[in-house]
């Protein structure tokens, strides 16, 4: 089975923010704060319905999104039980003869700390980014893009846990991921740190491959 692992994103403990944002695109099963998820995407694209099969089937994990492009596959699995989200991830990791050192790597293509937003820079963030909270002029801001997109997940919840911030946007498909946040300067650039500190562990993982 040729599948390309491009990432594996396993959440421990889905924060309040994260699994509110993530329920508004659920297409089916809606996350819950405090469950465990697993986001996972292939290449090619279509091999996502088979990787979604071994998954389910695998355990009672419930299944939150299926996302297929040409490219890319993607899809997000959800458990109050961490180790049944484990479990459907070890299942498919053997199936397609792959494991988590073999995922892509997480390449950060941008990232960015704005501070003091003006009133016209908020209005646009908002008109723009429906389904999460909304940045308030005053309020510092941070950007994360990320390739895979998959990676701004375990950013987003892990900035969430570290800090007092408001989640704007994740957007976790397509060729390219982005995170943005806001809050108070100080606030902000703790989250971003650990960010950060999340994907450098990914990549650090990676590399002992």
């Amino acid at each position: 089975m040729s599948i390309d692992l491009r990432c594996f994103t396993y959440v421990d403990i889905l924060q309040p923010q994260t699994a509110g944002f993530l329920a508004t695109i659920s297409q089916g099963y809606h996350p819950l704060e405090s469950q465990a998820s697993l986001f996972i995407e292939v290449s090619p694209g279509m091999d996502v319905n088979v990787v979604t099969d071994i998954a389910l089937k695998a355990s009672n994990v419930r299944l939150g999104q299926m996302v297929v492009e040409r490219a890319f596959g993607s899809m997000a699995l959800y458990h109050r039980d961490q180790s049944t989200v484990l479990h459907s991830g070890d299942v498919v990791l053997e199936a397609i003869g792959s494991s988590i050192e073999q995922r892509n790597p997480a390449e950060v293509s941008w990232t960015e700390v704005i501070r003091a937003i003006t009133p016209d820079h908020a209005v646009l963030i908002n008109r723009q980014n429906r389904r999460g909270s909304m940045i308030e002029a005053g309020m510092s801001m941070f950007i994360l893009e990320t390739e895979p997109a998959g990676y701004v997940l375990i950013a987003a919840n892990e900035a969430e846990k570290a800090s007092n911030i408001t989640l704007v946007d994740v957007k976790a498909v397509g060729a390219f991921g982005r995170l943005t946040l806001a809050g108070r300067e100080g606030d902000v650039e703790e989250a971003a740190a650990a960010a950060m500190r999340a994907i450098d562990l990914v990549n650090r993982r990676a590399a002992r491959s």
